[in-house]
């Protein structure tokens, strides 16, 4: 039995609110000699508990992979019957009010933020930002080449079912300027532009459950979207509410975002908010540690279907076998109950395909009826969510494309393939909820 232990957290920094987040890291032994811990869990926040490990006495690495993918590493001397605390220190972002963004690695550490010189490059067409700045004559790069580069956001609180359907988005791709009436049902709301001091080039907007932070007391209905409109360029952002008590962050970023991403939406869960920006980036298996509690998220589902749907996506992804699972029956329960999701029709279809396929070649008679039973039960889900229109996540997006392409001679198949596919073009892949570029000008 070990005396010794290391006690993990990081640091961010606050203003004034809480920024508690949980992410995942590991514990190496220097020498080869101790103990290996994978997937821990850390502690974020402005003064965050420690997670206290009990390892063998001697040196270790321990590293913390941060949402974007970034790793940080400390070294440690675990010395007999002591705890020796290991302290990640991530305060140094641009503004306090964007500490969360930071630790999801959605913008620059304050060194790289405050210089002309430093602004993260654009590694593809797909990584350029908003207003895709310029580089001057000094080989710098200007903040931004527009004399008023914006952004304007505007709340849709109450958009109606016709206006989130696939063809109906698509539509926006050729009309932007119908944007307002084409989405809200009460009419479009202007938020007023963030009054943090210098912001004006990553401005980060907030809503909770009464709507806006900024503008409180606004209709909401069932689906809200925001508009994010900046030097020609339009993004239409889905936003994830109501998500509990929680709030959810849009960060617009002018300059060029370290993922690439011009737009990112995160919501401020401390349990869970990580673990949906590790989805986002394709660790299942990393979010997964963060998701532990999926059947309790299955189980509360009417108070927060959108989450027991982030649960499912994890669950799918990383459970590959042909046998039924407990939590299958309530795949089907979030697929039928919240009609307005179209990701419980995508989850449990795909889940029954993935199904078909693990369990092989059918053999004869009744085991052949249930794989082809199976494949229908896909075939009218997958036809049901493109019915029923856009996603929440991106996820839900490939997925469709995945299904839908196991029907290849189906016409009804076929034509709704097409319709995800023109609307996948416009997305950014990289964020776990759907966001579109409507005129392509930076992406």
């Amino acid at each position: 039995m070990t005396s010794a232990a290391l006690a993990v957290r990081l640091f961010l920094s606050s203003a004034g609110e809480s920024n508690d987040a949980v992410i995942v890291g590991d514990i190496h032994p220097a020498d080869l000699t101790g103990d290996t811990l994978r997937s821990i869990l850390i502690p974020c926040g402005t003064a965050p508990q420690p997670a206290s490990y009990p390892v063998t006495p001697g040196r270790y690495v321990v590293s913390a992979t941060l949402p974007s993918g970034m790793v940080l590493t400390e070294d440690a001397v675990a010395e007999e019957g002591r705890e020796t605390a290991v302290d990640f220190v991530m305060t140094d972002s641009p503004y306090e009010t964007h500490s969360w963004q930071y630790l999801m690695g959605n913008i620059e550490p304050e060194s790289v933020y405050r210089s002309s010189t430093t602004v993260p490059l654009a590694e593809s067409v797909a990584s350029r930002s908003m207003v895709a700045p310029a580089v001057g004559p000094d080989g710098a790069l200007a903040e931004t080449p527009f004399a008023d580069p914006g952004p304007h956001a505007t709340w849709i609180g109450d958009a109606p079912p016709e206006s989130w359907s696939f063809a109906s988005v698509l539509g926006l791709d050729n009309d932007v300027g119908a944007l307002g009436r084409f989405v809200a049902e009460g009419g479009p709301l202007v938020l007023p532009a963030p009054d943090v001091a210098g912001e004006s080039v990553t401005p980060l907007y907030r809503f909770g459950p009464g709507g806006p932070v900024g503008a409180p007391g606004s209709p909401s209905g069932r689906r809200q979207f925001l508009v994010v409109e900046a030097a020609g360029a339009v993004r239409l952002v889905t936003l994830p509410l109501p998500w509990g008590p929680h709030e959810v962050e849009v960060l617009v970023n002018l300059r060029q975002s370290p993922t690439g991403s011009a737009v990112a939406v995160t919501v401020r869960d401390p349990v869970r908010g990580a673990g949906l920006a590790y989805m986002a980036q394709g660790a299942l298996d990393t979010a997964a540690r963060l998701f532990t509690d999926v059947e309790a998220m299955l189980y509360s589902k009417v108070q927060n279907p959108l989450a027991a749907a982030a649960g499912a996506y994890v669950l799918i992804g990383t459970d590959h076998s042909a046998a039924e699972t407990y939590w299958d029956p309530w795949l089907e329960r979030l697929a039928e109950d919240f009609p307005w999701l179209a990701d419980g029709a995508i989850l449990r279809s795909v889940r029954l395909l993935r199904r078909v396929a693990a369990a092989g070649r059918p053999g004869a008679g009744a085991r052949e009826f249930a794989r082809d039973q199976a494949r229908e039960q896909a075939r009218a889900g997958l036809i049901k969510a493109v019915d029923r229109g856009i996603p929440y996540y991106t996820l839900g997006l490939a997925w469709l494309v995945e299904g839908l392409s196991a029907f290849p001679d189906d016409a009804e198949c076929a034509l709704r393939l097409d319709q995800v596919r023109r609307l996948s073009w416009l997305a950014d892949m990289r964020e776990p909820f759907l966001i579109l570029d409507l005129r392509q000008r930076s992406a």
